[in-house]
């Protein structure tokens, strides 16, 4: 986990040079205590159960056949603006922050063909569609030949996104996109949960390796004794490649030490950790092993399984979260759409885990 000024991150991702932006999160507001199971209740932004509308509604298979329908994020309505919306899932085709193989700009498109199709989440119970209005909002508008006016397009966007704060579900594109999106976050108080594996060239001013060196070097944007970083692993330039995010104040949590374990344990250290205080989650495709999720532009062995990825967003139900992302699906690179089914069922994960009331089945 990163964290921002005021602001929680927890990083799970394949390096933990991107230390960049960080980002603030909306006002919060009286809200109702939660708890769940051993989960500590906690005072979370979120907005009170929507009785008195009708909430959009995933496409099911009784309406339209699963191959058909226009190929909206779990076939959700599309809405131009996140007005009367408590969450929503935007897309950010950006790839030219890679560092290596490019195709990320495809992962939104990828994500959305290989995205659930049924509402109730059977592991948990929840079906998030009872208590929070939801939609896609599609993707952001970006100059795909100027890598720091992209990242200005995406700042000035989300701002408008969160404007109403709503809560942004985001699908990636490169994970230089953190970093203008925790700048848009940056006018609130917010946090940045982060699972990160391993990042490289951290000496790039900008890229998918620096997002979150760049939130630490911007004053007020993380607080470093809130961010956590899970699953790095890789080769590096230096032996000593692997404690900078612990030079920064970071906790960082490497792949070898989640080998072979629950992860729930670590996440109960995280939700104490945290605390009330808003959070950000940043999670890389990458960090999970290229034998689940091979379409990624910089494949590591040793990473995560994907049981342990399930345990690490389902152990942020009780944070503060204010957004999320699932960043550096490469579909050029993916095997018969194993990594974006992964990356959409985490983002329907993380829709599952967002605050506020919950409908159980």
């Amino acid at each position: 986990m990163l964290g921002v000024r005021r602001v929680s991150v927890w990083c799970h991702r394949r390096g933990f040079r991107s230390a960049s932006s960080g980002h603030h999160v909306a006002d919060q507001q009286s809200n109702p205590l939660l708890t769940t199971g051993t989960q500590d209740a906690r005072q979370l932004h979120t907005t009170s159960p929507k009785n008195d509308k009708k909430l959009n509604q995933p496409v099911v298979a009784n309406q339209m056949p699963r191959p058909g329908g226009i190929p909206s994020f779990m076939r959700l309505p599309i809405q131009k603006d996140t007005e009367g919306l408590d969450a929503c899932f935007v897309g950010v085709p950006l790839d030219i922050g890679c560092s290596n193989r490019s195709g990320t700009r495809f992962g939104p498109r990828y994500l959305r063909c290989e995205s659930p199709q049924r509402p109730v989440n059977q592991g948990t119970g929840v079906n998030p569609f009872l208590t929070h209005n939801v939609a896609d909002i599609g993707d952001v508008f970006i100059n795909l030949y100027n890598l720091p006016e992209a990242c200005r397009n995406i700042r000035e966007q989300y701002q408008s996104i969160i404007s109403k704060k709503c809560i942004p579900l985001t699908m990636g594109g490169d994970h230089t996109i953190s970093y203008p999106i925790l700048q848009a976050m940056k006018v609130w108080e917010g946090g940045l949960l982060l699972n990160t594996s391993w990042e490289k060239g951290c000496w790039i001013p900008i890229g998918h390796g620096t997002p979150f060196k760049r939130a630490f070097t911007m004053r007020g944007l993380l607080d470093c004794s809130r961010v956590i970083q899970i699953g790095l692993r890789g080769t590096g330039y230096s032996s000593d490649d692997c404690n900078i995010g612990r030079s920064l104040g970071f906790r960082v949590v490497g792949a070898q030490e989640c080998w072979y374990k629950s992860l729930e344990p670590l996440m109960a250290e995280v939700r104490e950790q945290m605390g009330e205080g808003p959070v950000y989650l940043s999670f890389d495709i990458d960090a999970i092993d290229p034998c689940y999720c091979p379409g990624t532009g910089t494949p590591e062995v040793g990473g995560l399984t994907s049981i342990q990825a399930l345990e690490i967003v389902r152990g942020c139900r009780g944070l503060n979260l204010v957004g999320c992302d699932l960043v550096e699906v490469s579909p050029p690179y993916d095997v018969a759409g194993m990594t974006a089914g992964t990356g959409a069922h985490l983002l329907f994960e993380m829709l599952c885990v967002l605050p506020g009331p919950r409908h159980c089945e």
